[in-house]
């Protein structure tokens, strides 16, 4: 890909058009960092802290260990883990043994994770010993052959091992614990089966239409947008920094911009298992990260406690926010804190997923998501066609060319074929781009909420909720929130004859899904508006929601 575009003018100083990559997969670059830093903390949790040659050796142990088990190359691994030591291990140990690691949300219902586990015909499942209960549930209904259990205690440091004490269960056929099969293998090196074209990852997203859906990541995806993004950053140095993990590693955020991110630079990544403020302050306070990410909720939580507010910042050197753009309000907070380059990073599971980021240095303009990265082609076309390019501050879908485009979908050619088209990822995502590049999200062309950073799919509640014997139709929408950005409201016409609480809607609701999916606002309406296919128009309810607010105001 060569090419000069509009944004490569607002570029940080060094940072070049087109990266140059070492075609290397992510498991051999761990080798290449422990061989240039082999003393450096690769992970810190909680105060215990792993080095570079101690977590290639761990990683080598538990490839062999998958091994044992049978998983081969191609074969599927499912992680259901907030962010601990295990996760990291278990995601490079499947690399090298060939397998494809498949991130599973730990708040996901069972009802949720039995459908992607199915999906993806993992073998394994790797998670937490409180976990182990719905674990041997999704056992029985799945093609999951062995359960491997991790305790959050395994490495806590001593005086930190009381407050977890480890969750008893049976351990039957088929189950194993972390630690077990670690210390039963030798930490010798293994051969690595990573293929550059092989698919690496399986990330679920409801994509660009329908239900959730596997992006297949392929090797030269991870490792290259892995690149992209450390290109963007020129003032930050190899084996000397430190990033606060706070988004997950089971999200493509989490787990390209920081595990992969600091894996690839040498730097150190702090854990965070629950991105709570008062742990947060904790590992600021004792750790000094010279990166903070995070999405606007977490950082509004931050800057409402006061102990963040009055730490000591001298060793940060930057903020790196996603899911939506800070407010003006909370960047100026930030910015109070420590005058540091607050980046905002914009990009979807379909890229790996970084696509644009706010130049280091540059100009930040808020609202704005910034430019695209090195080797990343974008365009916005009319929404009608998919064909016509859009002029600078025309509205239209946004989509993305480059080397960290997925291969497609999992076993829906149909779906891929809809979002990959002549060699461009068609996001689904509305907005513009201005006169130096930086793109503004205006709108989402399907529907999607997007509440406190996660991504919520309205079809999937309006499906559930339509399985309940009492219920005739429903609709659901995304509110503004001043706190979560947007939140869940469900519009819900009852059967004649028949009665239903907002309790019982919820409570209904709570059964099947992850909490931050559930609907936060139910209202009980006549008729729900339609075309005159029958076809309900969400679009309409949400503009008469937005009148009525207005109206409020």
């Amino acid at each position: 890909m060569s090419f000069e575009r509009i944004w490569h003018k607002s570029y940080p100083a060094g940072v070049p058009g087109e990266v140059k990559f070492d075609e290397t997969v992510m498991p051999e670059i761990l080798t290449k960092t422990a061989g240039r830093f082999p003393d450096r903390d690769a992970l810190i949790f909680m105060g215990t802290k792993i080095t570079y040659r101690e977590l290639d050796a761990l990683v080598n142990r538990f490839t062999r260990a998958l091994t044992a088990l049978g998983i081969a190359k191609g074969d599927k691994v499912a992680m259901l883990l907030p962010n601990v030591p295990h996760i990291v291990i278990a995601d490079y140990a499947t690399f090298r043994v060939g397998g494809a690691v498949v991130m599973n949300n730990p708040l996901y219902t069972e009802h949720e994770l039995a459908y992607q586990l199915n999906d993806s015909e993992s073998k394994v499942l790797i998670t937490l010993d409180m976990l182990f209960p719905m674990a041997m549930k999704l056992k029985a209904v799945t093609k999951i052959e062995q359960v491997v259990i991790c305790r959050i205690g395994d490495y806590l440091p001593e005086a930190l091992k009381p407050l977890f004490p480890p969750v008893e269960f049976a351990q039957t056929e088929g189950v194993y614990l972390f630690m077990d099969l670690l210390n039963a293998q030798s930490d010798a090196p293994v051969a690595n089966a990573a293929g550059w074209d092989d698919v690496g990852a399986l990330m679920y997203t409801g994509g660009t239409t329908g239900v959730s859906k596997g992006v297949m990541l392929t090797h030269a995806n991870i490792s290259r947008n892995t690149q992209q993004l450390r290109q963007w950053l020129p003032a930050l140095k190899d084996g000397e920094e430190s990033m606060l993990a706070i988004f997950p590693f089971f999200h493509s955020a989490g787990w390209t911009g920081m595990q992969n991110m600091c894996i690839l630079a040498g730097w150190t990544d702090i854990l965070v298992p629950r991105p709570e403020p008062d742990s947060i302050v904790y590992l600021v306070e004792n750790f000094k990260p010279s990166m903070i990410p995070g999405v606007p909720t977490v950082y509004i939580g931050l800057l409402n406690n006061e102990k963040f507010r009055n730490l000591d910042f001298s060793f940060l050197k930057g903020f790196m926010a996603g899911a939506a753009p800070l407010a003006v309000e909370t960047i100026k907070q930030l910015k109070a804190l420590k005058d540091v380059p607050i980046i905002n990073v914009y990009g979807l599971t379909e890229i790996c997923p970084m696509g644009t980021a706010t130049p280091w240095g540059g100009n930040e303009k808020p609202g704005t998501v910034g430019v695209p990265l090195p080797s990343t082609d974008l365009k916005i076309v009319d929404l009608l066609t998919g064909k016509q390019e859009m002029k600078i501050g025309e509205e239209g879908e946004i989509c993305f060319q480059g080397p960290q485009v997925m291969k497609g979908y999992y076993k829906r050619p149909e779906e891929t074929a809809i979002a990959l088209r002549d060699g461009w990822l068609y996001t689904g995502d509305i907005g513009f781009l201005d006169e130096d590049g930086y793109l503004t999200i205006v709108d989402r062309k399907k529907d999607l909420i997007v509440a406190s950073g996660y991504n919520i799919y309205p079809k999937e509640i309006d499906e559930l909720l339509m399985e309940h014997p009492r219920i005739l139709e429903v609709c659901t929408i995304g509110v503004p929130d001043a706190y979560r950005g947007e939140t869940v409201k469900t519009f819900v016409v009852v059967k004649p004859e028949q009665t239903i609480t907002i309790e019982e809607v919820t409570a209904f609701c709570k059964e099947r899904l992850a909490p931050y999916k559930v609907p936060k606002l139910v209202e009980f309406i006549a008729a729900l508006p339609k075309s005159a296919v029958g076809k309900i128009l969400r679009r309409e309810l949400r503009d008469r929601e937005m009148k009525k607010r207005e109206n409020k105001v």
